[in-house]
């Protein structure tokens, strides 16, 4: 039998429960105070799409030395779901804890011989102390929190803290959960060996980093970005976005001396709906997005046509989940970039940018409008669940207060009275973007008709080969333009001079860099790129060229970066190597160790260095 597991700081526990319990409450109660001690951790919700009776699950990573992804495998099961308890059991690390409720005897053929079982009468000790059947049920969160904290001889202080900003204009309820909190703390201490080998100490390495989810961020991005319009239909995980976009324009688009609204949300009554909104707004000169998922985007095909042919600024979040179809709603994937990239019909290409934490959420979702109306084009934000719904430890969100709208190349009435002629889509300045007016600008100058169909330079309708060739190829001239103003990828050199690379993006990001640091204590040595746009700019073709195979890890079964990359840069897909996880859980840095350990070595290494002068 091996012995139990011993780490200080270092861990995962994961909560095993039914949706619907109140175990969310208590669970995040855990994760916080933890953070009250300062020790970093991860925190991912793993729920169903329904509302109540479904297996929920709630991991916490531990990590004082800051890893931020899943790292995969569980050193302590909080098992409170008789559905799932055979899998939850099977996942404990050998040495590992499982801490169930031994309120009902159960046979030991449901126990492992290898892991240590901690077992507390949570729903005796309710019985005993409430009567009221709902009491019971919300109070055994509480009561396995207080076992907890002297299991892992967690700060009860800390834990405290954490219920009373829970209760925040709640106070009576305080009193009521500090109760079933030393309920569970006390027995545990009278009955059980505390604490265990899995230890929690207090620490200082959270440091001035905020702990936060990425919708709220990206809705907080969109109001510095300026946005006053955002039409939307709700759909999982998008939905928190826009209502966080509510909540902070409550807050921050207002008159500050009549009260006025100086913002409009609209839920509108489907996705087709809320997107041609957003680009009427955009037409007339507000700074609109909406915010959806891989569905929406389905429907949304033909609107994003027309932003793209018509230039119309306009921003799409899209919060990515588990496809094709309805898919696994609650669950997340990067399945949606060749989606997104080619939305609609007929030649398109689309700027994406590529979020990787709630830090990013904000930044990019700001930038988003600046890029929509200096390229005149629709921008995707792509999120994904696992950072849209989950809550991250990010450095704080940074904004310089000198900072304006770039409002691109929009003439106003004296610009058109300088210039010697205006057409919509006239490439003046060589970069395919021609400038704009908005409705209204000048008496006489600067009107054209906005379509679908195919133009001239003016705007004049015509069906002529030449002149749709013409704007196509600006089209495609502008979309260059962009490679070098979106975001550029984010290079880590490998300690040794390393001929393999990898290349990531969005929530990968966490689980590689540990899995990297894995790799490197292996003996494998790579270079490392992490994406951050669409279109990719030069650095990424050169990044590839420069090794003699690049790793491309990603979320999906299509390896859909990996096909960008091959269609996009002329890339020979055998240097290409795809590292795919899809299972709609986040994807863990041991998975990634794996995949990649077994396909390189450490003869990866160059053998030789160039002499220094």
């Amino acid at each position: 039998m091996p012995q139990p597991i011993t780490a200080t700081n270092d861990f995962v526990v994961k909560f095993a429960n039914v949706n619907g319990s109140g175990s969310a409450s208590a669970n995040g109660l855990f994760a916080k105070s933890i953070l009250r001690m300062g020790v970093p951790i991860a925190s991912r919700n793993i729920f169903p799409s329904n509302i109540q009776g479904l297996p929920t699950w709630f991991e916490v990573r531990v990590s004082e030395a800051g890893h931020m992804g899943r790292r995969g495998g569980v050193d302590m099961m909080v098992a409170m779901n008789p559905q799932t308890w055979d899998r939850d059991v099977a996942e404990i690390e050998p040495g590992g804890y499982l801490f169930y409720d031994s309120t009902r005897p159960m046979p030991k053929s449901k126990f492992r011989d290898d892991i240590t079982i901690i077992g507390c009468p949570l729903t005796e000790i309710t019985n005993n102390a409430y009567s009221d059947p709902r009491q019971r049920q919300l109070f055994k969160n509480i009561v396995y929190l207080g076992a907890l904290s002297a299991l892992l001889d967690m700060d009860v202080e800390a834990v405290k803290a954490s219920i009373a900003a829970q209760f925040k204009g709640k106070e009576k309820l305080v009193p009521a959960n500090f109760a079933a909190l030393e309920m569970g703390r006390t027995w545990a201490q009278e009955n059980l060996a505390c604490p265990i080998g899995l230890r929690l100490r207090k620490a200082d390495a959270v440091g001035e980093r905020i702990f936060t989810d990425g919708n709220s961020a990206a809705a907080l991005g969109a109001v510095y970005g300026g946005a006053t319009v955002c039409a939307w239909y709700p759909i999982t995980p998008s939905t928190s976005l826009a209502e966080a976009f509510e909540k902070y324009c409550g807050r921050l688009r207002k008159d500050p001396e009549t009260g006025a609204k100086r913002y409009a949300i609209v839920q509108a009554e489907d996705e087709l709906a809320s997107i041609g909104i957003v680009v009427g707004a955009a037409w007339n000169g507000a700074r609109a997005f909406t915010a959806t998922s891989g569905p929406g985007v389905s429907l949304m095909q033909e609107f994003l046509g027309l932003a793209y042919f018509a230039e119309i600024p306009t921003v799409l979040f899209d919060v990515q989940r588990a496809g094709p179809s309805t898919g696994m709603p609650t669950r997340t994937q990067q399945s949606d970039l060749l989606s997104a990239a080619y939305a609609s019909h007929g030649d398109t290409k689309h700027v994406m940018l590529l979020p990787e934490d709630p830090a990013e959420c904000f930044a990019f979702g700001a930038d988003a409008f600046d890029l929509a109306d200096r390229l005149q084009t629709p921008i995707f934000v792509m999120l994904d669940l696992d950072i849209g719904m989950n809550d991250w430890l990010c450095e704080p969100f940074k904004w310089d207060p000198a900072r304006r709208m770039d409002r691109g190349k929009v003439l106003d009435a004296a610009g058109l009275d300088a210039a010697k002629t205006f057409g919509r889509y006239l490439d003046v300045d060589g970069d395919g973007i021609p400038y704009r007016t908005w409705p209204g600008t000048h008496p006489e100058k600067g009107s054209f008709f906005t379509r679908g169909t195919s133009r001239d330079r003016y705007a004049r309708y015509t069906e002529d080969g030449a002149p749709y060739v013409d704007n196509m190829q600006r089209l495609l001239k502008k979309f260059h333009t962009a490679r070098a103003i979106v975001p550029h990828p984010v290079v880590t050199p490998a300690k040794e001079k390393a001929r393999d690379g990898v290349i990531f993006y969005g929530s990968t990001a966490a689980a590689m860099r540990e899995a990297l640091a894995a790799l490197e204590a292996r003996g494998i040595h790579l270079d490392a790129m992490r994406i951050r746009a669409f279109p990719f700019h030069d650095d990424v073709a050169a990044f590839i060229a420069a090794h003699e195979r690049v790793f491309v890890v990603e979320q999906n079964r299509d390896a859909q970066l990996r096909t960008l990359l091959i269609n996009e840069e002329e890339i020979d897909p055998a240097k290409l190597v795809p590292v795919l996880h899809y299972d709609g859980t986040p994807i863990t840095a041991r998975f990634i160790l794996s995949a990649i350990a077994d396909r390189a070595s450490a003869a990866n290494v160059l053998p030789f260095r160039k002499a220094t002068p």
